[in-house]
Protein backbone atom coordinates (compact mmCIF):
# COMPACT_ATOMS: atom_id res chain seq x y z
CA UNK A 1 0.00 0.00 0.00
CA UNK A 2 3.26 2.52 0.72
CA UNK A 3 4.23 2.06 -2.89
CA UNK A 4 1.17 2.86 -4.21
CA UNK A 5 0.23 5.98 -2.25
CA UNK A 6 4.01 7.25 -2.85
CA UNK A 7 3.30 6.84 -6.28
CA UNK A 8 -0.13 8.86 -6.01
CA UNK A 9 1.46 11.62 -4.47
CA UNK A 10 4.99 11.49 -6.25
CA UNK A 11 2.71 12.13 -9.65
CA UNK A 12 0.37 14.67 -8.14
CA UNK A 13 3.27 16.52 -6.75
CA UNK A 14 5.64 16.62 -9.72
CA UNK A 15 2.32 16.82 -12.57
CA UNK A 16 1.45 19.88 -10.31
CA UNK A 17 5.57 21.26 -10.30
CA UNK A 18 5.42 20.61 -14.06
CA UNK A 19 2.29 22.64 -14.35
CA UNK A 20 3.32 25.74 -12.63
CA UNK A 21 7.02 25.54 -14.58
CA UNK A 22 5.98 25.53 -17.63
CA UNK A 23 3.69 27.95 -17.27
CA UNK A 24 5.77 30.45 -15.16
CA UNK A 25 8.50 29.55 -18.63
CA UNK A 26 5.68 30.56 -20.68
CA UNK A 27 5.69 27.02 -22.97
CA UNK A 28 2.22 26.13 -24.62
CA UNK A 29 2.22 22.71 -24.10
CA UNK A 30 1.95 20.17 -21.67
CA UNK A 31 4.26 17.33 -21.02
CA UNK A 32 2.54 14.93 -19.31
CA UNK A 33 4.64 11.38 -20.31
CA UNK A 34 7.61 13.47 -18.44
CA UNK A 35 5.46 14.22 -15.82
CA UNK A 36 5.08 10.60 -15.19
CA UNK A 37 8.88 9.49 -15.64
CA UNK A 38 9.55 12.12 -13.12
CA UNK A 39 6.69 10.68 -10.54
CA UNK A 40 8.40 7.05 -10.97
CA UNK A 41 11.74 8.05 -10.63
CA UNK A 42 11.02 10.12 -7.66
CA UNK A 43 8.94 7.60 -6.16
CA UNK A 44 11.54 4.97 -6.64
CA UNK A 45 14.30 7.31 -5.26
CA UNK A 46 11.81 8.04 -2.45
CA UNK A 47 11.39 4.68 -0.99
CA UNK A 48 15.14 3.76 -1.17
CA UNK A 49 15.87 6.72 0.80
CA UNK A 50 12.86 5.22 3.62
CA UNK A 51 14.74 1.88 2.92
CA UNK A 52 18.38 3.00 3.26
CA UNK A 53 17.35 4.54 7.12
CA UNK A 54 17.07 2.81 10.10
CA UNK A 55 13.79 2.67 12.22
CA UNK A 56 15.36 2.80 15.70
CA UNK A 57 15.93 5.42 17.99
CA UNK A 58 19.19 6.68 18.48
CA UNK A 59 21.24 6.47 21.26
CA UNK A 60 21.55 9.64 24.20
CA UNK A 61 25.01 10.18 24.79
Amino acid sequence: MKYIITFIWSFLLVTMVNYVAGSIAGIQSFDFVGGIIASIVLAVLILCITAITPDEQVADY
